[in-house]
């Protein structure tokens, strides 16, 4: 028995309904447990419109549930996860002192596990201060920005393919995957829209504007150096050496400049912060403590560590290897790859967050967003998705 599709969409905004109203009886933290009532809520009116056969009121049920309503609290209000104000301290300390880290942290509070890119998105809250008005506190919250580099990425990365088929990125937004995380925290966001946009100009043919935005991406989290492996090897496989050359020394210059004045000005506290915190080898445990493999295999003692980052670089190697024997070709099949590699890191980490899975989520979904749909495609659009040589035009000469 196959479901109609309004049964589908039904089903599915009521899972989202379901796993949204688990946090408010099971989460501890005030932010998750307020976004689980408010998205629930959306969810259920969007389940209700969708049955009812309003689409577009159903989406919009759930961008206001999960996304517009939590999020505007959120921020107007001072609340969310501590990835926010550690943005935003790390921007104050950016422009009062050129440095990024606190020095000897003792908490997990003081430490920042981003690299100085990051400290960017914090500048306006650092600017603008706390404020009585609720336009600087709204202006000022490091969620906006990381939100607005999300969806600049997306929106651009859509206009280098030339898309054409309905956007699936609304009802994305609106899910979980990326509902929970925009209201709370948002540190992960800017991430997934600068790797799209890498994969996107890549797939276009754009090298250096693909290793610009690698730049800012691994100017971000050092996690997205595996996007660099994977946009090169699109590049390689379908416009050249040289493409794929030009965009690899891109994304390195650009990641130097961006890095290297703060790691020659605080290189032990990069290190430390940066590299030992989020793997489990900092003074202070690390408070990513999903019980995902990597992390599960880390708990085990010393040599459960060494073994969680030996499969972890096991599944690195095996990536890598799969990038030389079948480069991806087309802009969706790099998106799945980068989200196998992703998520491979991300589970055999000696420290993680289930989280962390939404990004993979989001490349796989985002990729097919953005592929032009067969019945509407035209030979400029296959080419610029599949990220191909033009095909060589054959004239016979008349007689």
């Amino acid at each position: 028995m196959t479901l109609s599709r309004t049964a589908r969409c039904t089903a599915g905004w009521l899972l989202a309904a379901a796993w949204a109203l688990s946090f408010p009886l099971l989460s501890s933290l005030g932010p998750h447990r307020l976004w689980g009532w408010c998205a629930a809520a959306g969810y259920l009116g969007a389940a209700g419109a969708t049955a009812l056969g309003h689409r577009r009121a159903a989406l919009t049920a759930a961008l206001l549930g999960a996304v517009a309503v939590p999020l505007l609290w959120l921020a107007l209000t001072g609340q969310g996860q501590s990835e926010v104000t550690v943005v935003e301290r790390s921007g104050r300390l950016l422009l009062e002192s050129g440095r990024l880290y606190v020095d000897q942290p003792v908490r997990v509070e003081e430490y920042t596990p981003y690299l100085p890119g990051m400290a960017l998105l914090g500048i306006p809250r650092a600017l603008l201060g706390g404020g009585d008005g609720w336009a600087a506190r709204l202006l000022g919250d490091a969620r906006i920005w990381c939100a607005a580099a999300l969806f600049g990425g997306l929106w651009a990365g859509r206009r280098l393919l030339g898309a054409t088929r309905p956007a699936l990125l609304p009802v994305l937004v609106a899910s979980p995957v990326v509902a929970l995380p925009l209201a709370v925290s948002g540190v992960d966001l800017p991430l997934a829209g600068l790797c799209c946009l890498a994969l996107s100009a890549a797939g276009a043919g754009r090298p250096v504007l693909a290793g610009a935005a690698l730049a800012g991406a691994c100017a971000l989290k050092w996690t997205a150096l595996p996007a660099v492996a994977v946009a090169v090897a699109l590049l390689a496989a379908c416009r050249g050496r040289r493409a794929a050359v030009r965009c690899g020394l891109a994304a390195a210059g650009g990641t130097a400049l961006l890095v290297l004045p703060s790691a020659l000005l605080q290189p032990g506290e990069l290190w430390r912060q940066v590299f030992a915190f989020p793997t489990g080898r900092a003074e202070v445990a690390t408070p990513a403590s999903s019980p995902l493999p990597g992390h599960l295999l880390a708990e085990l003692g010393q040599w459960g560590w060494y073994a969680a980052v030996g499969l972890l670089m096991l599944g690195g190697v095996a990536v890598a290897v799969s990038l030389l024997v079948r480069p991806p070709r087309t802009v969706v099949a790099a998106a799945d790859r980068l989200a196998i590699g992703l998520t491979t890191a991300f589970l055999l980490a000696p420290a993680g967050r289930f989280g962390y899975l939404a990004l993979p989520v989001l490349l796989t979904v985002w990729a097919r967003s953005v592929e032009p749909s067969g019945r509407a495609r035209t030979p400029a659009a296959s080419r610029v998705v599949a990220g191909s040589r033009p095909a060589r035009t054959v004239v016979t000469p008349t007689r």
